[in-house]
């Protein structure tokens, strides 16, 4: 007997942005599994449990849900944001397309979350209000080459650029160069929104332009937000200043 296996996000963090969907599929779910951090975002009951693992165990963690699911268990994979969003539910389909036949008979159930990158656009405005595209820095997966020749056809195609992964202890030069080759296509005035844990108590958003853009005001936590040539802020009246890229540019028609 084959059971069911929700895969959801608990958002940026702020327990308000985590979807009624994804509250009910914790509510139907047995067996939890997600980097320890993200389950304690979560409130079990006595009937539930937890069964925590390391973020760089990904695949392992989908094989072990899938194989609980499998057995007849209702099972939830957590992850934070968004799930589809550089986050479990790639690898829960990779596991599924490469492993064992009865794999593929358990009932999935992909709960779309708020990624960080709609959270921190919202908190300065809407930077996202034209073409936009996401890049993780992480070069885990992907070779570094690979990151680079996108970040620059991105900046040269107009795009606005949410990172995601940006810097972690391992990987300490990534955000730094990855600047560098922004600044080769950018003007420097180019407005770069680090966004760091939305939502949350311990928030914290900064400003710069791309020409002064530092790494060290980023870590893990940080999503960033690097606008387009057309990308405006606007200040004054007392407010914090507020970030937005227009739905229309030169030359196109409305």
């Amino acid at each position: 007997m084959s059971g069911i296996l929700f895969v959801i996000g608990t958002g940026p963090g702020n327990p308000n942005q985590m979807t009624p969907e994804a509250h009910s599929a914790v509510s139907a779910s047995t067996d939890f599994f997600g980097y320890g951090p993200y389950l304690d975002r979560l409130q079990f009951s006595a009937h539930q449990k937890r069964h925590p693992s390391d973020n760089r165990e990904e695949m392992r963690r989908a094989g072990d849900a899938l194989t609980m699911a499998a057995s007849g268990r209702k099972v939830c994979i957590v992850s934070g944001g968004d799930p589809g969003v550089f986050a479990m539910a790639a690898a829960v389909c990779e596991a599924i397309d490469t492993g064992p036949a009865e794999w593929r008979s358990v009932e999935l159930v992909v709960v779309p979350g708020i990624t960080a990158m709609l959270a921190v656009a919202a908190r300065v405005g809407a930077p996202l209000g034209h073409d936009f595209c996401a890049i993780s820095l992480s070069d885990n997966l992907k070779s570094w080459d690979i990151i680079e020749k996108r970040l620059a056809l991105a900046a040269k195609a107009g795009f606005v650029i949410a990172l995601y992964n940006p810097i972690s202890k391992a990987r300490p030069w990534q955000l730094g160069k990855a600047f560098e080759v922004l600044r080769a296509h950018l003007p420097r005035q180019t407005p770069v929104i680090f966004g760091r844990a939305a939502g949350r108590p311990d928030e914290r958003i900064i400003i710069q332009p791309l020409g002064d853009a530092h790494a060290s005001v980023a870590d893990m936590a940080t999503c960033i937000i690097i606008g387009s040539p057309e990308t405006r802020i606007i200040s004054g009246g007392g407010k914090p200043e507020l970030v937005y890229t227009p739905r229309s540019m030169a030359g196109g028609n409305r």
